[in-house]
């Protein structure tokens, strides 16, 4: 049997089949859940610990992460997850040619603030704030940051927990695993996938089953302050919320950080850059277009199995 997930931008749900262990926990400011074979319980408890340490090294949230210390302190000791997620980060810039960006943290934790303590950015702010990555200078050591950007690496945080703990699975010859954060999925064997639909809650957008690939879901129907027009998806280039994409769906082989990036990066591309540059890369997509539109790839069969649209 197959487990089976509602796929959104906040929260997974899974009813695993009764050979299957899951376990839910509320971390990286998300609900994970994890599933397992029975046999391979005891793989569950180090799972989540390498999740916190992700979110120990990434985070923005909590002070003594050298991210956090960076942004703070213009200056931070790295650890391998922080030097890696920003290795990662400049090489993903390039390959969507700006649109991810990880020096955006002005604009994402400072002028924007999305749940408690709301707040809409002002345009003469917008204006004068810097996104250049050029202001971040690192080794594996430890970083600096000039004084105009802050760093945040939202944007692939959780697909790159999703990779080091199918990593550390696979590693131990785990052979049928879920790691799920928000709409980062990671799965050993076979996984069947409901991708939620934000028009009718009830229905899903498309189903699917999956076999050791990935899934990273972008979208702006969750996150923003008042209406969609305000959503947390900012382009780096305009410096405002782009609006052209409900939900962007990716599914490939691809590490989970990158799907992650690419979803974020191509939901606030232009229409057809974005379509030109999931195209180019070895991906199935579903796409909802803001002119609700559905949109799925020509190739998507190459990365899934019983794909039905609903």
């Amino acid at each position: 049997m197959y487990k089976f997930f509602l796929l959104v931008s906040v929260f997974v749900t899974c009813n695993a089949d009764s050979q299957m262990i899951q376990r839910t926990k509320v971390l990286m400011g998300t609900f994970v859940s994890i599933s397992v074979d029975k046999e391979d319980k005891k793989f569950l408890k180090p799972s989540f610990e390498i999740i916190k340490r992700v979110d120990n090294s990434l985070s923005t949230y909590k002070k003594n992460s050298p991210i956090s210390q960076l942004n703070q302190n213009r200056h931070a000791s790295l650890d391998k997850y922080s030097y890696e997620a920003l290795t990662l980060s400049l090489k993903y810039y390039k390959q969507t040619h700006g649109y991810f960006n990880i020096a955006i943290g002005t604009i994402t934790k400072d002028l924007y603030r999305f749940g408690a303590k709301e707040r809409i950015a002002l345009k003469n702010e917008l204006e004068k704030s810097s996104v250049s990555v050029n202001e971040l200078r690192f080794d594996k050591d430890e970083a600096f940051l000039g004084n105009a950007v802050k760093i945040d690496l939202g944007g692939m945080g959780k697909g790159f927990a999703a990779d080091k703990v199918s990593e550390f699975l696979l590693q131990n010859k785990v052979k049928k695993a879920v790691v799920a954060l928000s709409g980062d999925i990671r799965c050993i064997g076979s996984c069947k996938i409901a991708v939620n639909n934000p028009l009718d809650v009830t229905h899903p957008l498309v189903t699917f089953i999956i076999h050791n690939s990935g899934v990273s879901t972008s979208g702006n129907y969750n996150r923003y302050i008042k209406s969609t027009k305000y959503n947390h998806l900012i382009n780096p280039k305009t410096k405002e919320s782009e609006q052209k994409f409900i939900s962007i769906t990716l599914v490939s082989k691809l590490p989970s950080a990158t799907l992650d990036a690419y979803a974020t990066a191509a939901s606030v591309m232009p229409i057809k850059e974005t379509y030109a540059f999931l195209d180019s890369k070895k991906i199935g997509y579903i796409i909802l277009q803001a002119d609700k539109k559905l949109v799925i790839s020509k190739n998507i069969a190459e990365y899934t199995d019983m794909f039905i649209k609903n």
